[in-house]
């Protein structure tokens, strides 16, 4: 099955940044709605929270986020090398968790919110912890 590559996660102090990418090697991340997903610690897969999402570059030009990362973190695309960023500013504690990189399951739009079950592909995941 067709799987995301997330990396870019760390350790870092709250108000610090980090920039996580995601690509793809089964399928054009260009052409997918692409969503970024927190599973904090303890939580299961399902609970699995919506943090970002970008449409498909001939979609609709729906970017969605989570209410507690507006104005912090920031989705992208670099079409030339087919990869999804996540550049994350003012880092919070509660940020704390394992990040994935999933595709919109069927619509090329991100639509208007975050359902774990509209995804899949999804990658192992990385790693952010920041500390207060």
């Amino acid at each position: 099955q067709a799987q995301t590559v997330e990396s870019g996660g760390g350790s870092v102090q709250a108000g610090g940044s980090l920039r996580l990418s995601c690509t793809a090697d089964d399928f054009t991340v260009n052409w997918r709605a692409m969503g970024w997903f927190r599973q904090a610690p303890n939580q299961a897969r399902e609970e699995r929270e919506g943090v970002a999402c970008i449409s498909a570059t001939d979609g609709d030009g729906l970017i969605l986020y989570s209410d507690d990362v507006k104005g912090r973190f920031t989705i992208s695309r670099d079409e030339s090398k087919d990869t999804v960023y996540l550049q994350m500013d003012d880092l919070r504690p509660e940020d704390t968790g394992t990040y994935y990189c999933a595709k919109k399951h069927v619509s090329s739009s991100c639509g208007t919110y975050f359902y774990f079950y509209g995804y899949d592909s999804w990658g192992q995941g990385t790693q952010v912890t920041v500390s207060s």
